[in-house]
Order: structure tokens, then sequence, then C-alpha cells
């Protein structure tokens, strides 16, 4: 099974760039993506629609704002979709879709950016405590998880360009880098780091100063997995050569579960 994340900062804008010709190329069974930035409203249904998927989508309530959709290969199966957390105040953004299968859990998730401030920078640590407390739970009721999306920090100084330079800036933060090792330290494996340990390579560019051309980046899309689902893990790929984003697609490759 193919899982994919992106962020695509933007669906309206990723569509003009070759988006499902991206997909086609990448070819998941899931596609997560993040910050889709419209409700269905505002799409067409051809737009919104890719051949041989059904799909979910969570618009924020602010217009233009965050928003998920995760896209499912006709054919699997799933027991349930969710696009609530149950807090209110998270769940009028639009961040997250949970699709429940036999034993997985997985979560589509867009955390929250902390740049705008102290107070957005809490907001995304509440985030962070909620969404492991949830998980907790499922590994307690004996399911295993996957948690894809995009995670809005940097965990340690491998995964971005200049971490001295950014060690003050939202997204390298001391207070949100060890909310990424809590995760770590209650069941989870950041799959791409635990096959490629030493390996640099970035999911996002900023687009000024010619960042994606300098490979100037920073490592923001993850797939945390449940401890006992490493050993199914085959691959982790990124995949730097597909446009249309400041973020480009990251694959999880595992066998069936």
């Amino acid at each position: 099974m193919r899982i994919t994340t992106w962020n695509v900062n933007g669906f309206r804008a990723v569509l003009k760039k070759d988006f499902k010709r991206s997909v086609q190329m990448v070819s998941p069974d899931i596609l997560c993506i993040q910050e889709t930035k419209a409700k269905l409203e505002q799409i067409t249904d051809e737009d919104v629609q890719l051949p041989g998927y059904v799909f979910i989508w969570n618009a924020a309530d602010k217009p233009g704002y965050s928003g998920v959709a995760t896209y499912i290969k006709e054919g699997i199966s799933y027991e349930g979709a969710s696009k609530l957390l149950g807090h209110e105040e998270f769940d009028v953004e639009g961040r997250t879709i949970k699709i429940e299968m036999e034993n997985l859990v997985l979560f589509n998730v867009y955390f929250p950016n902390g740049q705008r401030g102290a107070e957005r920078v809490d907001f995304k640590l509440r985030f962070y405590e909620m969404l492991l407390q949830l998980c907790t739970d499922y590994h307690n009721k004996g399911k295993e998880i996957i948690i894809t999306g995009d995670f809005n920090t940097a965990h340690n100084e491998i995964d971005l360009a200049n971490p001295k330079e950014n060690s003050k800036t939202s997204g390298f933060l001391p207070e949100e880098r060890i909310w990424i090792t809590n995760y770590l330290n209650n069941g989870f494996k950041d799959a791409y780091r635990e096959l490629y340990p030493d390996k640099i390579e970035y999911t996002w560019w900023t687009y000024r100063f010619k960042a994606r051309e300098r490979n100037i980046g920073w490592r923001l899309d993850y797939f945390l997995v449940s401890d006992s689902l490493m050993s199914k893990i085959k691959d982790v790929i990124i995949h730097q050569e597909i446009q249309g984003s400041d973020h480009c697609p990251v694959t999880l490759e595992l066998n069936s579960f």
C-alpha cells in the first residue's frame, strides 16, 4: 500500500500546476492533502474528483484557510471516517480527517502554524497534546496508527538547512520540537528517520530567495507510525522533483496490514 501526503498550499492553485498528473505519477492508494483553502462549493465536481478515488473533504469555517482532504482508491475498504476531534476550537479550522480501518487508524493532519505569535504557538502545542492523548487511547485499544501531514515543525537540526539561524523561529522552537519527541516516546516512530537516520532531505522551501533551487529547506511533512507498524514499512519517499506547491509530496510504502 502507498500512502502519500502533500500540503498543496491551495487546492485551486495547485490544480493549475499539473496536480492531477502529479498524483498519477505518485500513484497512491490513499492521498492525504493539506491546506486546501477551499470549500467544496468553490470547486467544480470535475476539478475535485480524481478518477478511481472517493474523497472526504474537511474545510475550515474561515474562507480560504487551512483545510484537509483524503482520497481513497476505490476498492479499499474502511469502517468509518471523521472530520472531528471533539474539540471545537480545533475542529472549526478543518485540520483533520480520521480514517478507521479494521486494525488501523489513519490521521491526515494539518498541524497549526505558530508564526503569528505566542498565542498561536500555545494553540499549536495544545493541538499536539490533544492529538497525542487521542492516539494513546487508540493504542490502549490495540489499534495501530499512522499520523501524516504537515507537522509545521522540524524535529532536529538535520531536518532544516539553517538550524542555528532559526532557533527562535516558530517551527523550530524547543517547545514545539519536544512534542514530536513526546510522540516518539509514546509509541510512535518517525518512519523516514528510522529508515534514513543520516539522510538530509527537505519537504518545504520558502518561495523567497530561490530557496528550492538552492535546496534551503525544512522537513515538515512526516509519517509517524505505531512502533509495531515499523517492521511493515518498506520505504518513505520524498518526491522533491514534484512541483506545484512550496511543499513536495511524501509517500509511505508499506506491506498490507
